[in-house]
């Protein structure tokens, strides 16, 4: 029953960052991105603050000026920037199929970076899980796009968050790390706009409510994964994951009607099948080393 409120909890965060994602690419027809990042990372950064003030817990803790919290931050912002910079220049269905790498690549950087234990089934699925990357992409002899490179670069910033995260050994709630995070893209999104020579704009009246609506339905995705990783078994929850790319095809072909070719699909469904292995993978080798922990 866990595992079924875990997965719930899970795919509804996956449509909700869906719906978000639709949202910025209509905003960004009109609006600088670099605004976009900046008026959603100042409106959840907020909220969060409302939100402990509301709860009697300090706004900023002591582990907000760790090291490997800015490196995380850093990221975050990172990640942010090049996804949003590629979501206004690509399909939806693209972007959303390239991001489905992130756990391979963080997989991989787990092994190389953080020490942890890799089995030559795993390398093999990210492998796998790349030449589905390649598919998706297509490199010709005229080379890759730079939207598409902007698209794989927040791909990685991504990974790297979430590697990141992995690594952070000071005890610091996700809240304060969503905090801190949602504060740094302020300045990244002015950041963004000097350097693509953009100015501010005045918003209309739908455009600040769309906006609005971006920074609570994120709030609502970051909340549902919270709900979803304290119920159940981690790797049967993540899983659902992939669910994001379900909902992006879905909201893609019907909102901005964009339609997919056979390839894609094919890449898609390759990465999708090589990240479910190393799920499981993982959550064998997790289980198998906590069982031989036991007698000791």
């Amino acid at each position: 029953m866990e595992n079924l409120r875990g997965a719930a909890f899970m795919t509804f965060s996956m449509l909700a960052f869906a719906i978000e994602d639709v949202l910025i690419k209509t905003l960004g027809a009109r609006i600088p991105g670099g605004q976009i990042i900046s008026v959603i990372g100042a409106g959840g950064a907020l909220a969060f603050a409302l939100w402990f003030i509301a709860k009697g817990q300090p706004v900023f803790v002591a582990a907000h000026l760790n090291r490997r919290v800015w490196l995380r931050g850093f990221f975050e912002v990172a990640g942010t920037m090049l996804f949003i910079s590629a979501l206004l220049r690509l399909d939806v269905t693209m972007l959303s199929a390239i991001i489905q790498a992130t756990p391979l690549v963080v997989a991989m950087g787990g092994a190389v970076f953080l020490g942890q234990s890799v089995g030559w089934k795993r390398w093999t699925a990210i492998l796998v899980g790349f030449v589905g990357v390649l598919i998706i992409i297509r490199p010709g002899l005229d080379g890759v796009s730079v939207a598409i490179l902007i698209g794989v670069g927040g791909m990685l910033g991504l990974a790297g968050r979430d590697l990141a995260t992995r690594s952070i050994i000071v005890p610091i709630s996700g809240a304060h790390l969503s905090l801190h995070a949602f504060l740094l893209l302020v300045p990244a999104g002015l950041a963004l706009c000097w350097l693509n020579g953009e100015t501010i704009v005045a918003m209309s009246a739908l455009d600040s409510a769309t906006l609005v609506g971006c920074v609570a339905v994120a709030l609502a995705a970051y909340l549902s994964i919270v709900a979803a990783t304290r119920a159940g078994d981690a790797a049967f929850i993540s899983m659902f994951r992939y669910t994001r790319m379900l909902f992006a095809l879905v909201l893609g072909m019907v909102i901005l009607n964009e339609r997919p070719d056979a390839m894609t699909l094919i890449g898609v469904a390759i990465v999708i099948a090589a990240g479910l292995f190393t799920f499981i993978r993982e959550a064998r080798a997790r289980r198998t080393s906590q069982a031989a922990a036991e007698p000791l």
